[in-house]
């Protein structure tokens, strides 16, 4: 990630099948080509960490890296995914851009150590759980690598049961380690667990942006889906394809109206 670059990461939750991901990819393509951002596209090949044993997974490991292989040399997009084993890293290094920490994974030492090893840039995502400054832990696992090439991302703090709120003060704070911080607009509306599934309220993906675009932040991260009622996994917490445009031009436009956001 360049200095002067906003961040733009963006994917279905999952790799539904590979003619999916490739449409989708390529929209999004199309879209953010228009937009002064570094564009990365999302797509899980594993989703581990699901409510109900009987969830859509992905296609693993094998087979989602071949994917996303494809969709990188073919539309020359860099790409990123989550890694939930030590076992996994090396093997999604070869082929990701970005390895992405999940929240719920973000104190595990050893996928730190592994991850910060592998000298790919990591996406270490705030766990629901964990104090802003309490990140600096996971930070300093990565760090003992003597790898710095880190992105934090903001994802909403547990609110009670079946509830996330975002805490805007972690932006600061997570800033004051030192590295870019990634506002994922889409987590941050979810409704965590809620029967045997999770539930989202995505009609507050765009106002929490357009907040945290003021407050300054160095990316957005939204998981995306043409047809969010049908997606396999996020769908309610995900940003139709269509609106993808209106919020990037939202967000863009107030944060160079915040000039770089001094509040952060």
């Amino acid at each position: 990630m360049s200095a002067n670059s906003f961040l733009y990461i963006a994917g279905p939750c999952v790799i539904e099948d590979e003619e999916q991901a490739f449409t989708i990819a390529r929209g999004l393509k199309e879209i953010t080509a228009a937009f002064d951002v570094d564009f990365v596209f999302k797509a899980s090949f594993d989703k581990a960490n699901r409510t109900s044993v009987d969830s859509f997974r992905g296609p693993g490991l094998e087979e989602g890296l071949r994917i996303l292989a494809h969709i990188k040399q073919e539309l020359g997009l860099r790409v990123t995914s989550d890694v939930h084993e030590v076992g996994q890293v090396e093997p999604a290094a070869e082929v990701l851009d970005i390895i992405q920490i999940p929240a719920f994974l973000c104190r595990q030492t050893d996928l730190l150590v592994a991850a910060g090893n592998s000298r790919r840039t990591v996406n270490i995502k705030k766990g629901q759980f964990v104090a802003p400054e309490d990140m600096e832990h996971a930070v300093k696992k990565i760090e003992s690598t003597g790898h710095t090439d880190i992105l934090l991302t903001e994802r909403g703090s547990t609110f009670g049961y079946h509830n996330l709120v975002v805490d805007f003060r972690s932006f600061s704070i997570m800033r004051a380690l030192g590295y870019p911080i990634i506002f994922d607009a889409t987590h941050s509306v979810q409704v965590p667990s809620a029967g045997a599934v999770s539930g989202g309220r995505s009609e507050f993906i765009a106002p929490l942006s357009r907040a945290a675009a003021a407050y300054g932040i160095d990316g957005l991260f939204t998981e995306v889906h043409p047809n969010p009622e049908a997606a396999l996994s996020d769908g309610p917490n995900s940003l139709n394809l269509e609106s993808v445009a209106p919020l990037l031009e939202t967000v863009l436009r107030i944060r160079a109206a915040a000039d770089g956001g001094g509040g952060a």
